[in-house]
């Protein structure tokens, strides 16, 4: 009883440090932006690579670490042995913190960027998400707790969360920080699920969440040379292209929006 009930507390306590980092984080971004147009805004500093780098190294540091292999089996165990309805909720909460910068702005309430604009730095991050997370599996092979297959870091649910998290909360902190914190609280959640239904280890979301966050920081930080050079300035405000590659664990894919 006393075995279960420490192992009950070490999975909560994960998870709130998971939550925590997203404070963490607020804080590392530099307040201090022009909104009139993307190249003003987010200008590197290596302050905003902390928090993605510890994400990350703890996950890498997990696949060879005794200690954190046997917390990842103790939170496993316990889902194991005390939950017994799965949901599957994580397979579309992954998606809304991205949709949401594009459903406020169709509700009339206006982010940071235009539609142009943000949907470069949306479609960039998920090119990032993508071969990063892509790439890890195919080289690391970790079992996933479900023994279903070897894919099971990092999380891609996770990282495309996380990445979504951010680029809401880039987009419409200056407008109120809740919509930050509520893409923030539903990447978590969705990290959250992937444990509960016994599809990845907490050090696969940990991973994840760095490498979502990351993805769309340097997505921000690239978008004036990716604008210019790769898609070429435009005074057409209303113009604008989106490519979002996915990946869910067993299918590859994308999509190409283009609005004029």
């Amino acid at each position: 009883m006393l075995k279960n009930h420490m192992l009950f507390s070490k999975s909560w306590l994960s998870l709130f440090l998971i939550i925590s980092f997203f404070n963490l984080s607020s804080a590392q971004i530099n307040s201090s932006v022009d909104t009139t147009h993307i190249s003003q805004n987010i200008k590197f500093n290596y302050k905003q690579l902390i928090v993605p780098s510890l994400l990350i190294g703890y996950g890498i540091v997990g696949l060879e670490s005794d200690k954190i292999k046997e917390w990842n089996l103790g939170i496993r165990n316990e889902v194991v042995e005390d939950i017994d309805n799965k949901l599957t909720i994580d397979d579309f909460m992954q998606y809304a913190p991205a949709v949401s910068v594009y459903a406020l702005n169709n509700l009339g309430i206006k982010g940071k960027n235009n539609l142009k604009d943000r949907s470069i730095v949306l479609g960039t991050s998920m090119v990032f998400v993508f071969a990063t997370v892509t790439t890890l599996k195919k080289i690391t092979k970790v079992e996933r707790p479900d023994a279903s297959n070897f894919d099971s870091f990092p999380s891609g649910h996770t990282a495309l969360a996380f990445a979504g998290a951010e680029f809401l909360y880039q987009e419409y902190k200056d407008v109120s920080i809740w919509y930050g914190v509520s893409g923030y609280v539903a990447a978590t959640a969705t990290g959250a699920f992937r444990i509960y239904n016994n599809k990845h280890w907490l050090t696969d979301v940990a991973a994840g969440a760095g490498i979502g966050i990351l993805s769309t920081k340097a997505a921000y930080w690239l978008q004036p040379y990716i604008s210019k050079h790769i898609f070429g300035a435009s005074k057409n405000k209303g113009t604008g292209a989106l490519f979002s590659p996915y990946y869910d664990g067993k299918q590859i894919g994308g999509s190409f929006v283009m609005t004029f």
